[in-house]
């Protein structure tokens, strides 16, 4: 069987079709020949199914290459190839969205067809990008792979030093709860050094709406944090001395130009009826709960959220971290990429078994 790599493709002649694309799923069938994208060609010659390639490249003397030799040239990556040969083992079949030509960014992507479909049934369950553990990924770069039409799953594919798979699976989760009060206005506060004490709060303040931390047990004196009490003062519900922009001042003293990510983090989920409290116990600015009606019967927490700026670039390790942290403590680890205007875009990362 002749199979000649060109610096983009592998091309195959007719033979190559009924064996490994009718039949297996590898390939784009090209006027009764195949073209494989590099990767495809890399695992044939991995498996045997391909004894040689020809190097057809102009600047090269067209020798006979071996999956070794193949590799040699750099038209994929062994990360890419990694987590192919990880998938293909796993029973799926999948191709590069770039249909095969290495020169184009869509070749860093896979399209992973559901178990038992290929190419040809045109539905996608994954869509995963290798990286490399040491390889940094933008937020941008993250959530345009998130993007996805509710039955296609966006995926990291991340590749250790030692060639191990970790699948994080990456969505643009809807934030919602059921956690409405009405807090009666009128509410006074003193503002301390890096919170506020609110010595006569309205039971419901607490109680119901989860606002702030009681002093002590039985104690009628409620402490609220800055971000919660900048939050209230904005809805005109507490008086603190110097308003909402005293608040917001001293906020910027404690910790930057953070508290006013923070604070509008804060404002966008007790928007969508949410509550969210402080989660540095779990190295997160906030853990949240969705269905609050009293402290006393308070449930589970169910998202641990890190409020980031819109530029940041993750290292996979720091999300393998969060995402084993958040796993651990029965929560799911939420970012939420906060820019200098109102806009917030939510980003959802969770460990995956394809």
């Amino acid at each position: 069987m002749d199979a000649t790599f060109d610096g983009a493709v592998v091309r195959a002649d007719e033979r190559a079709r009924e064996r490994f694309y009718d039949s297996r799923g590898y390939g784009t069938p090209v006027d009764g020949a195949l073209e494989l994208a590099p990767v495809e060609a890399a695992h044939l010659l991995f498996r045997g199914d391909l004894d040689s390639v020809v190097d057809g490249r102009p600047d090269a003397d067209g020798e006979e290459l071996d999956f070794r030799g193949f590799l040699a040239t750099t038209a994929v990556s062994e990360v890419a190839f990694s987590v192919y040969k990880d998938l293909r083992g796993r029973g799926f079949y999948l191709a590069p969205e770039s249909g095969g030509d290495a020169t184009t960014s869509d070749a860093d992507i896979f399209a992973v067809f559901p178990r038992g479909s290929g190419p040809w049934d045109d539905q996608v369950a994954y869509r995963i990008r290798p990286v490399s553990e040491r390889a940094d990924v933008s937020a941008a770069d993250l959530l345009a792979l998130a993007d996805a039409d509710g039955q296609t799953t966006g995926v990291l594919g991340v590749v250790d030093e030692e060639s191990e798979l970790t699948y994080l699976e990456l969505s643009r989760p809807a934030i919602s709860g059921s956690s409405f009060h009405d807090i009666p206005d009128g509410v006074v506060g003193d503002l301390l050094a890096d919170r506020v004490l609110v010595t006569d709060p309205p039971t419901a303040l607490h109680e119901r709406a989860f606002y702030g931390q009681r002093m002590d047990d039985g104690s009628p004196h409620l402490q609220l944090s800055l971000v919660e009490a900048a939050y209230l003062a904005g809805l005109g519900t507490l008086d603190v001395a110097g308003g909402q922009e005293a608040l917001a001042d001293r906020g910027r003293t404690v910790e930057g130009a953070r508290f006013d990510r923070r604070l509008r983090a804060y404002s966008a989920l007790r928007t969508a009826g949410v509550v969210p409290k402080t989660g540095f116990k779990f190295g997160a600015d906030f853990r949240t709960y969705a269905d609050v009606e009293s402290v006393d019967d308070l449930g589970h927490s169910e998202l641990l959220v890190r409020v980031l700026p819109p530029e940041s670039v993750f290292s996979p390790i720091d999300l393998a971290l969060d995402v084993r942290l958040a796993h651990g403590v029965r929560k799911r680890m939420v970012y939420a990429l906060t820019g200098a205007d109102a806009g917030i875009e939510w980003l959802s990362v969770a460990r995956l078994t394809p």
